[in-house]
C-alpha cells in the first residue's frame, strides 16, 4: 500500500491530490468481495467506539471514501448532514429518503428535522495519529464541528482506508482535531498522540 509523503510545507491542494490518488489506487486494487470484508472489518473495529449515543451522525459516502454504512445500519436513529450555503446541517433521515443534493452528494430532504449529534463519524482525505483531518477543501467539516462542539460535546471518529493516515499534515487555525481513526485494520485514539 502507498502512503503519499507527507511534510509540514507540502500546499493542501498538493496533498488533496496526493492522497485521492492514494486513496483511489487503493480502491481500483480491491475486488468486491475483498472492499465488503474490509468494511465489515471496519465496522467491528469501530464498534467499541460507536456505541449508546442517542443521535449518532454519518455521510454519504462519495466516489472511493470509505462507506460507513455498515457501521451506520446498527444506529436506531441516524442524522446526515444537509449542506444548506457554507453550512451543514445534521437532519434525521434513513438511508432509504436520502436524495441528491446540491453538491451529488445524498442528503437528507429540507423537510427532515433538524438534531444535533453526539456522536459523528467524519470523512476526510488523510488524517495524522493526532487527528488532524485534512478534508475536501471546503470547509464543511470544520464549520459543522465548530458549531455542533459550541452546542454540546461530540465525539467524533474519522473513517479511513490504511493508505489516508498521514505522518504530518498542515493545520491551520480552524481545522478541529477528531478524536478516534477507525480504519478496518485498528482504532486509533487520537487525544493520546496530542
Amino acid at each position: 500500500m502507498v502512503v503519499p509523503p507527507t511534510c509540514m510545507t507540502d500546499s493542501k491542494p498538493r496533498l488533496r491530490r496526493l492522497f485521492r490518488e492514494a486513496r483511489h489506487c487503493f480502491v481500483a486494487g480491491l475486488t468486491p468481495a475483498e472492499r465488503g470484508a474490509l468494511y465489515h472489518d471496519l465496522a467491528r473495529v469501530a464498534a467499541p467506539v460507536v456505541a449508546g449515543f442517542a443521535i449518532p451522525g454519518s455521510y454519504s459516502a462519495i466516489g472511493d471514501e470509505i462507506d460507513p454504512a455498515v457501521i451506520a445500519r446498527e444506529f436506531a436513529d441516524l442524522a446526515l448532514p444537509r449542506i444548506d450555503g457554507d453550512h451543514i446541517n445534521f437532519r434525521r433521515s434513513r438511508w432509504a429518503a436520502l436524495v441528491p443534493g446540491v453538491l451529488g452528494i445524498l442528503e437528507p430532504p429540507a423537510d427532515a428535522p433538524q438534531v444535533t449529534p453526539d456522536l459523528l463519524l467524519v470523512p476526510l482525505l488523510a488524517v495524522t495519529l493526532a487527528g488532524v483531518r485534512l478534508g475536501q477543501g471546503k470547509g464543511h467539516y470544520d464549520r459543522a464541528l465548530a458549531a455542533l462542539l459550541a452546542r454540546a460535546p461530540v465525539r467524533t471518529v474519522a473513517l479511513a482506508w490504511d493508505c489516508q493516515i498521514a505522518e504530518a499534515l498542515p493545520i491551520d487555525p480552524w481545522d478541529i482535531p477528531v478524536d478516534f481513526i477507525a480504519t478496518p485494520t485498528r482504532l486509533v485514539d487520537c487525544r493520546a498522540f496530542r
